[in-house]
């Protein structure tokens, strides 16, 4: 069993078909991307405790004001039995799924590069689907912190592993489609909420009970049976994992050649050394501004749209948000469109990933992150400007863009990193980069909610709330456009020695072939390229339909 889990059991013919590799990564990627969708279960998990006056009951922080209060009845939610939970209460869970990835894949990530994707596949799925049952006891003995431990730090090791478990295995096998490749993975992490959450809808409305006269969604028994399905989707995609043979390349591809003004470098950085190259710093800040930029408006997407344009959305364009809320039929409608609004900019932010990282193998990633910085800068500003003059269309239009660049540069910063560090430890560097992720978690959502708070607080118009929000973003922006302005390739005493390159590759496991098997002819597999595509093309395509439903409501 361990040498059917090793790097060099997985280790492929030069005539592998590569083609087959990116749908392994998809399997995982789509399920661990259900991470996302969380939000699906906060209404049902905040009433789940029904009364003897068959209504809800209060939660252990009902009435609480202060942040320091809803956080002692947090403290309390953790354990006690005889109150619900408050999306504040299970909104930590959320959180706990970013820091922990982040941390998990910075701190395993140089295990990953020699244990191997199969491997990393494996241990994740036991992690992420482990969690879902721990979870399902959580929500069956109504323990708060059974359900913060599997979901959030056991499952949040599974999202770290899962996340980069294919990016040096892809990159590797795409050396001369980087971006794409990666762009195809991570594409799956965004569109996994797309799939699992009407999914993990359909499956509580089938658990559903009748409890003092009150429909209760079956939330415990949807838990294990996504725990199921993903086990089922990530174990076949690890074991679909395949590396290529130290040395391999596409049949007819050349290497470009080193130019000092090149920013491919086709040298290695140990990953011991990465974090003290001025590089490494300054992509963290590449990816932790572009992520909190996006990160705290596209959660608040629906009520930002609600509170910005009122009545506008249906119809009504004389009441603003303050009029509507008091009608429950106008708030419904109102959130009906802030409901079609996030799905269509979800679909953005998939195909953002697929699309900016594909373009940027022609633009090149410092040029593609330009772009990414001028744009997003150009749509904030802009999206202030409608939203003062009440252009929906075209303020739907800016977080469209906005959305995808969030996307894109998630696809982005592995080739980007491939590219100045060389790929023999671009995986866990992948990892260590991924923390910017888990500060941008936090950073983005504390400062877009805590500003609108604040002028809630000062009884600011609705309408007006989010303009100055969405400059800071901008400045935000900025200092990301300046952190890359300042890549520059890695200074050659930071490269390994071809001595020490041969070392960490005997280290990792790595098969060597000759010359001539690198140029053989790709094996030829079409029935079983359409069967792995089609297991998860199936799910995306249904993903996506599902998703077009709820923003098809905007075009009405």
């Amino acid at each position: 069993m361990q040498s059917f889990f090793s790097k060099e059991y997985i280790t492929a013919k030069a005539s592998y078909n590569r083609w087959l590799v990116p749908p392994a990564a998809l399997a995982i990627h789509l399920s661990i991307g259900m991470a996302y969708g969380f939000s699906v279960f906060w209404k049902p998990l905040g009433n789940i405790l029904i009364g003897e006056d068959a209504k809800p009951l209060a939660s252990c922080s009902a009435g609480a004001l202060t942040f320091a209060d809803k956080f002692h009845g947090t403290l309390r939610a953790l354990t006690a039995t005889d109150c619900n939970w408050t999306q504040f209460d299970l909104g930590w869970m959320y959180t706990l799924f970013f820091v922990v990835l982040g941390c998990s894949a910075a701190i395993w990530g140089s295990w990953l590069e020699r244990a191997g994707p199969r491997k990393a596949g494996l241990v994740s799925s036991v992690c992420w689907c482990g969690g879902l049952l721990i979870s399902a006891l959580g929500i069956y003995m109504h323990q708060l912190w059974i359900m913060w431990l599997g979901s959030g730090v056991i499952g949040g090791i599974g999202l770290g592993l899962g996340y980069i478990s294919p990016v040096s295995t892809l990159i590797t096998w795409f050396p001369d489609k980087r971006g794409m490749a990666t762009g195809m993975a991570i594409m799956g992490f965004g569109g996994g909420a797309m799939i699992g959450s009407p999914l993990a809808t359909m499956l509580m409305a089938k658990f559903s009970i009748v409890n003092n006269g009150i429909i209760q969604p079956g939330i415990w028994q949807t838990f294990v049976v996504l725990a199921i399905i993903y086990s089922l989707f990530m174990i076949s995609g690890s074991l679909g994992y395949r590396v290529p043979p130290s040395g391999w390349k596409p049949s007819g591809w050349i290497p470009p050649k080193h130019k000092n003004n090149n920013m491919i470098s086709v040298n290695h950085v140990h990953l011991n050394k990465a974090h003290k190259t001025p590089q490494f710093w300054f992509l963290w800040i590449v990816l932790c501004m572009n992520v909190s930029a996006g990160i705290g408006i596209i959660g608040a997407a629906a009520p930002m749209l609600q509170e910005t344009f009122g009545g506008a959305l249906i119809g009504h364009s004389d009441l603003d948000f303050e009029d509507i809320k008091k009608d429950e039929s106008l708030i419904t409608l109102a959130a009906a469109v802030g409901a079609g609004f996030v799905g269509l900019i979800s679909l953005f932010n998939i195909f953002g990933r697929f699309f900016w990282a594909s373009i940027s193998d022609r633009l090149g990633r410092k040029l593609t992150y330009i772009l990414f910085f001028t744009l997003g800068i150009l749509m904030y500003v802009s999206a202030s400007y409608m939203a003062g003059s009440k252009s929906l269309a075209f303020f739907a239009a800016c977080f469209c863009i906005i959305a995808s660049m969030y996307g894109g540069g998630f696809a982005t910063i592995p080739a980007y990193l491939a590219d100045i560090f060389g790929t023999q430890f671009v995986g866990a560097i992948h990892g260590r980069i991924l923390t910017a992720w888990s500060t941008a978690g936090i950073l983005g959502p504390v400062i877009v909610n805590y500003m609108h708070d604040m002028r809630v607080e000062a009884q600011v118009p609705f309408s007006e709330i989010y303009a100055p929000i969405f400059y800071i973003l901008a400045a935000m922006l900025a200092i990301g456009f300046i952190a890359n302005l300042l890549v520059r390739p890695v200074a050659e005493k930071f490269y390994m020695t071809d001595t020490e390159l041969l070392i960490e590759k005997k280290l990792a496991h790595e098969k060597f072939i000759s010359e001539k098997e690198v140029i053989g002819k790709v094996e030829k597999t079409p029935l079983i390229t359409f069967l792995v595509w089609a297991a998860v093309g199936i799910p995306i395509s249904y993903g996506i339909w599902s998703t077009i439903q709820k923003a098809w409501i905007l075009f009405q």
